[in-house]
């Protein structure tokens, strides 16, 4: 990460991926918090990265072998066209 004091969208992104996680510093939430400010597209990122790790931490996902597997080809599917 630069030494700037303001964020591009994507790093502010990044940054809010890693606090959501706790892995960003001190100094990287104060970045983020200040764009934050600024942009309303990065703030809605962050609201729906929020409900997101809620939802997830409130009700474990439980899937069986069959449903595992179509989720997993799907997602195979989506990554390989936005590799191309």
């Amino acid at each position: 990460m630069s030494n700037k004091l303001f964020l591009s969208c994507e790093e502010a992104n990044h940054t809010c991926d890693k606090s959501q996680y706790k892995e960003a510093t001190f100094l990287e939430k104060i970045k983020l918090n200040l764009h934050l400010i600024f942009c309303a597209a990065c703030r809605k990122y962050s609201r729906n990265n929020a409900k997101l790790t809620k939802l997830v931490r409130q009700k474990p996902v439980k899937l069986n072998t069959n449903e595992k597997s179509k989720l997993q080809s799907t997602f195979e599917k989506e990554l390989m066209k936005h590799n191309n």
